[in-house]
């Protein structure tokens, strides 16, 4: 199972290693990254396997959530059938 994660905010040193330390910290592997900054503006998405998690899923949510509040960051984390489900025509 994978998870797809967004990650936006203002551009500083370090999101993406809070980020992948946070997933690595909970068991969750990337497996693809894709981000960009758009002058001040830092945006990514990222692919996880979720397989191998150490916490509940719902827990993980929470985690990288409240590490994007820590940090002014807009972190949301969605499980892939859902994202498929969404963006399914």
């Amino acid at each position: 199972m994978k998870a797809v994660i967004t990650v936006t905010g203002k551009d500083s040193v370090g999101i993406i290693a809070k980020v992948a330390t946070a997933c690595a910290d909970n068991g969750a592997n990337i497996v693809d990254i894709s981000q960009s900054v758009l002058q001040d503006y830092f945006a990514m998405i990222m692919l996880a396997d979720i397989d191998t998690l150490t916490v509940e899923f719902s827990a993980f949510v929470d985690k990288l959530a409240a590490l994007g509040r820590e940090h002014g960051l807009e972190i949301h984390t969605m499980h892939e059938d859902i994202f498929n489900t969404m963006h399914h025509i």
